[in-house]
């Protein structure tokens, strides 16, 4: 195993984000002067391990190449679902004379607060694996499923049903960093069969594959509600 590979970072902005609800897509929200898409470009580019940044944007994205970036950028188009993003990069990574056993990191374009040195320790750790790392938090909250009844014509109420054990679940971030080769054949594993994923390290679960957890800090949150953007401004103050 190589365990000094090159490390290709990949930013995914290919989506809309219909849970927040804004006219513009999600990556372009604007935050303290720049967009979410801009910060998390700039904290990747905190890290010593990287230099340079892929892109993922949709195909009919008219805003990125009206930007200016920390460091130099190029992109790729993604697909309909993020995983086809994901390959897409991956396919362009490839095309770009990429060793099979150098490593892929993949960014949320809407976490833009990930301090830098979880960036660096998930990069550390995936050096030393033989499939890859990703960022996650230990659960800390009560979890409970839920009963929903109709009490009202229009109306759904839910009710707790039962509180799920926490001890072994993990809350996933990103970046999530993969070896190339292998993070092309579970992207294929997930073409073929047209599973449902919601992040890259669920593709290699599919495989049975292990993926090593990172503890990595509880700031490094996602913009997914409306009401997370003040959140995240505090967080940036807090961390500048």
């Amino acid at each position: 195993m190589n365990t000094t590979p090159t490390l290709h970072a990949m930013i995914v902005a290919a989506g809309r984000g219909s849970r927040f609800g804004a006219s513009i897509a999600k990556q372009y929200t604007m935050l303290q002067g720049q967009t979410l898409l801009q910060h998390s470009v700039a904290r990747l580019g905190t890290s010593a391990y990287i230099d340079k940044c892929l892109l993922v944007v949709a195909a009919d994205d008219n805003t990125v190449q009206t930007l200016n970036f920390s460091m130099p950028i190029h992109c790729a188009i993604g697909g309909a679902e993020r995983w086809q993003s994901v390959q897409a990069g991956v396919e362009a990574i490839i095309q770009s004379g990429a060793d099979d056993s150098d490593l892929v990191l993949i960014h949320d374009a809407a976490r833009p607060v990930v301090p830098s040195r979880d960036i660096d320790n998930v990069i550390r750790a995936a050096m030393l694996e033989p499939y890859g790392a990703i960022l996650a938090t230990p659960v800390a909250d009560t979890l409970k499923t839920a009963y929903t009844q109709s009490i009202e014509k229009g109306s759904v109420y839910y009710y707790a049903e039962t509180t799920i054990d926490r001890s072994t679940l993990w809350q996933a971030q990103t970046p999530q960093v993969f070896r190339l080769a292998q993070l092309k054949k579970v992207l294929e594993h997930v073409s073929k069969h047209q599973l449902t994923i919601t992040d890259e390290a669920s593709a290699f679960e599919h495989l049975k594959l292990p993926i090593k957890l990172v503890t990595g800090s509880r700031q490094n949150i996602k913009l997914t509600y409306p009401d997370d953007a003040d959140l995240l401004a505090a967080i940036l103050t807090i961390q500048s």
